[in-house]
């Protein structure tokens, strides 16, 4: 399914002429306005609310043990991919990493339109988040210190599903200071740390962690037990990798069996690596005896990949939907420029030239507004994101909406907690947005929505 957008009256709007954007190019494009500039402030001191603080929504058991969740990535996982993927399937997702320091002392805001939620310092935001992903997001924690660790966490908790400590990353800035990675040759405080998180939030939020591969097996083996054993985690994150080990190469998934087994019933076990879809992710769960996947690369390019029915058309589906729902939450220009840039399909809808006009536009563009104008689109054309954001809401009901008719909560780790909506009045009296099918759809209409 494509957007297609129809305005309203009926009556199509012409493309504005060149004097509707004088003064845009008579002037230096501004950027968009940075998620702070129309938030209102609520909270700022969540640190003292403490462990038997309650929140505004309603807690579930966290389904870490079904389906492909979205892996943390920085820039790339930010939330409007958590939100697309999410629509597409996604079980859950998790945010990129956040160093505790960075987190430690935000100040928490809401966004009386949209309803975005940011911790920000210095009217510069750290995190992003939207109500509708909560019961789903899970918020990941860079650290070395058992300490900052929990102040950090107590600092969020209130607005996830779940906190997770980043035992893998094996950047030079995570690994020189003793994080990410470089948790894994001080397994003392690796467990510390998630011993800390785990007293300073409360009993319903879950605590994980995600970890890399050692060299040795038996290394490997031993640091899986050391962590299960402090029985302060409900999931371990297994990426198929050395830290040594880049993307290109290999994941090694035949070594995660031997994980599984030693893990046993203990804790769920979650395969990260070389899963790209459905299909891979079948293939994973049957060769290793996990029952999640994790995946990063394939969603960093297309978020629709969590799809059943394969992902969808980037061009002519996934940029102007990613571009619409970004711009109406407020998300900085910058950052969605990276994610689009990021977008691919193996089998483009657009021809070669198209692809290339596009590229050329987007590299250039420096604001939601001039991208428009690039694209020589309606000055409307990326209106419509509140209907999108509708779209996902309705989509995450339905599925929270038949796990409680399959009367699954029985399982511990099911997730049946109900979707947050968005405001109420997100009339942006914008274009309505009209759901087309690729397939009947020929080349020259493909163009003419994108």
């Amino acid at each position: 399914m494509l957007l297609k957008a129809s305005f309203r009256p009926a009556i199509a709007l012409p493309r504005p002429t060149l004097t509707a954007y004088t003064s845009m190019r008579h002037s230096p494009p501004s950027r968009s306005p940075s998620p702070m500039a129309k938030r209102m402030h609520i909270e700022s001191d969540n640190a003292e609310a403490g462990p038997s603080s309650t929140s505004s929504w309603t807690r579930m058991p966290v389904n870490y043990g079904k389906g492909m969740h979205l892996a943390p990535m920085v820039r790339s996982g930010t939330m409007p991919t958590r939100l697309l993927a999410l629509e597409a399937g996604a079980e859950l997702v998790w945010s990129p990493e956040t160093v505790d320091r960075a987190l430690i002392g935000c100040e928490r805001t809401v966004d009386p339109v949209t309803g975005v939620i940011s911790y920000s310092k210095t009217h510069r935001p750290v995190f992003t988040m939207h109500p509708v992903e909560r019961s789903r997001l899970i918020f990941q924690i860079g650290s070395s210190n058992a300490e900052l660790a929990a102040e950090a966490a107590k600092m969020v908790y209130q607005d996830v599903a779940g906190i997770d400590l980043n035992c893998g990353c094996p950047k030079h800035f995570s690994v020189h200071a003793g994080m990410g990675a470089g948790l894994l040759q001080n397994p003392d405080n690796l467990c510390a740390i998630l011993k800390s998180i785990r007293a300073a939030v409360p009993a319903e939020v879950p605590v994980s962690c995600k970890i890399r591969m050692l060299p040795s097996q038996d290394d490997t083996l031993a640091l899986v037990r050391q962590i299960v054993d402090t029985g302060v985690i409900s999931c371990l994150t297994v990426h198929c990798r050395t830290p040594p080990m880049r993307d290109r190469d290999a994941a090694l998934i035949h070594r995660l069996r031997d994980i599984v087994d030693a893990v046993g019933s203990k804790v769920v076990v979650v395969e990260n690596g070389d899963c790209t879809d459905c299909e891979s992710a079948e293939k994973i769960r049957q060769a290793t005896g996990v029952t999640a996947v994790m995946v990063a690369r394939a969603a960093e390019a297309n978020p629709t990949c969590f799809s059943a029915d394969g992902p969808r058309d980037a061009e002519t589906y996934v940029i102007p939907r990613y571009a619409r729902l970004a711009k109406y939450l407020d998300h900085h220009w910058s950052n969605t420029k990276f994610c689009l840039m990021q977008l691919t399909s193996s089998s483009p809808a657009l021809g070669k030239r198209s692809r290339a006009q596009w590229k050329a536009a987007l590299a250039t563009a420096k604001s939601y507004e001039e991208l428009v104008l690039q694209w020589e689109k309606d000055i409307n054309f990326l209106e419509g994101g509140a209907e999108i954001l509708e779209d996902i809401t309705q989509a995450l009901n339905a599925r929270s909406s038949l796990v409680d008719s399959a009367q699954v909560t029985s399982d511990p780790t099911v997730d049946t907690a109900p979707m947050d909506t968005a405001p109420t009045s997100l009339s942006t009296g914008g274009p309505a947005v009209e759901l087309v099918d690729p397939v009947t759809m020929r080349k020259s209409e493909l163009q003419a929505v994108f």
